[in-house]
Order: C-alpha cells, then structure tokens, then sequence
C-alpha cells in the first residue's frame, strides 16, 4: 500500500495525488482519444496483449483515467485502483471477475438497491448463490461464510440511503474470501477500509468523489495482483470510464476535503436542529 508523507494531511493529498501524466501543465491533460499510433506490429502485438497498456486502446487504459485512478488509490493507501463507467460497472466487473458458477457471495441487507438486485439476479442466473445478513451485527458475515465455496463478501458503510453503519475490524478479521467495501458516501477523506484488512474498497465516484453532478464514474481500490485479474475481466466486459467524466472527477477530488468538512458541518448542525425541535415537541 502507499502511505502518506508524515504530516501530509488527506486535504493536501486530494490536492496533490494524481499528477504524473501532467508535464508542467497545472492540471492534467485530457486524453480524448480511443486509439494510439503503434510504431509498428510487433508494436502493436506488445500493446495489445500487455497489462493495462497505456497507449492502445481507451477500453484498456487512457492517460486522464490512470490520473483518476492513481489520485484515488493514493487517497485510500492503495497499491492501485481501476476505474470505470459507473458504480454498478464496477460492482458487476469485481463480482464477475472473481466469481463463478458454484460459488457462494455473502452480501449485507443494508445495501445499495442496484447491488443486491445485481446478486440477486444476474448472479443467481449466472450459478453464483448468495446469502443476505444484517451487517449492523457482529459476527454476522463471519457465520454465513461457506468455506471454500464463499469467493466475495460484499459490504457498505455507510449504507445508501440508510446510513447504516458495519464494524469494518470485525468484518476484516473474516479469513477466506476476499472483503469488498462500498465506501461511496464516506469517500477516502471520510475512512480507509484498507486498514482494516478489506481487501478491496469500491466507490459510486459519481458522488461525492466527483461531486458536482457532471461525471458517472464507479472505482475499486486494493492490491495491484488482485486489481489486475479484475482488469483482465473487465476490459472484456467493458463498462470503460470515459477521460472526460475522469477529468470532472479529479476535479471533484481537488475540493472533496473542502466539500465534505461543510456538509458535515451542516449535517451537525441540521441533527441538532431536529433534535432541538424533538425536544420541544415533547415538552
């Protein structure tokens, strides 16, 4: 994983993390392009057959998306991240990559609708079988593990739209599958799942990474081994991000510390005021 200069704060990280494609340009470049001009064949044949190659093909990789990518996996202390056209592309890539038919998904009640209609259904048609938990309580995705069957246990904390809550230590002590984390609403200026033995931590970009309204975009963090087999998936399946929606969202991880200290503050101060007026409703 990477780790954070001493006294460098996540602010300073959303600011920063993210610049290698950029030159002496102040912001980074898009790269609005599908295809590259090989040198030659043998070219060619090195490009497309090589681990996320970074001049073949926009579907593989794109300069402006490898930005994105990198400023996320430095915010989360990742080893590297992969990007792509939208949360549930990245849920539906990571699942299918890692699973098959005859094995076994452990998946949380509190959790994104579309994620669970996911393994409900397409996984279900697919052979993958699945058990629901209540993911609040202890020990609970522990106990519904099948060994050697069990591939993926699914998480996310906070939950959409409940806010539901998932102790990530103890779900990180759980041995044998891999842990998944959907972290969309705390973001990685809110907390690191790696930490806590997750193996892999997965965010709707669209939200408050990106935060303005103008980029679809879903990421998935982790081990650079295991994000390569995920890759290697889901340049087949093919839900690609694009560079422009990647730029909106480099741009939403510039001001996310700014953006996420005032919407706290104001979620705060809009708690007290209900709990004010809960009060008086009492008395």
């Amino acid at each position: 994983m990477n780790h954070q200069p001493p006294g460098e704060s996540p602010a300073t990280r959303a600011v920063t993390a993210g610049r290698r494609y950029q030159g002496n340009s102040l912001n980074v470049p898009l790269w609005s392009t599908s295809t590259w001009q090989a040198e030659g064949l043998d070219d060619m044949r090195k490009r497309a057959t090589g681990m996320r190659p970074g001049e073949f093909y926009s579907r593989y990789a794109n300069p402006t998306v490898r930005a994105f990518e990198e400023a996320v996996a430095d915010l989360e202390g990742a080893e590297d991240a992969l990007a792509f056209a939208s949360g549930m592309g990245a849920v539906a890539s990571t699942v299918l990559a890692l699973c098959s038919a005859g094995d076994h998904i452990v998946i949380q009640r509190q959790i994104y609708a579309g994620t669970l209609a996911f393994v409900q259904g397409a996984c279900g048609r697919f052979g993958i079988e699945h058990t629901v938990v209540d993911g609040t309580e202890p020990g609970a995705f522990a106990a519904a593990v099948r060994p050697g069957r069990t591939m993926l246990v699914i998480a996310e904390s906070p939950s959409n739209p409940r806010l539901d809550l998932v102790d990530l230590a103890d779900l990180g002590a759980v041995r044998g599958p891999f842990k998944v984390v959907d972290s969309t609403f705390a973001t990685p200026i809110g907390q690191h799942p790696l930490e806590f033995g997750i193996d892999l931590v997965l965010h709707s970009a669209t939200k408050g990474i990106a935060g303005h309204n103008d980029a679809t975009l879903g990421v998935v963090a982790g081990e650079r081994e295991l994000l390569e087999a995920i890759w290697s998936y889901a340049v087949l399946h093919g839900a690609s991000p694009s560079p422009h929606d990647a730029l909106n969202g480099l741009r939403g991880i510039r001001t996310l510390a700014v953006r996420q200290r005032h919407q706290s503050d104001a979620a705060l101060r809009l708690a007290g005021a209900l709990l004010a007026c809960a009060a008086l409703g009492r008395e």
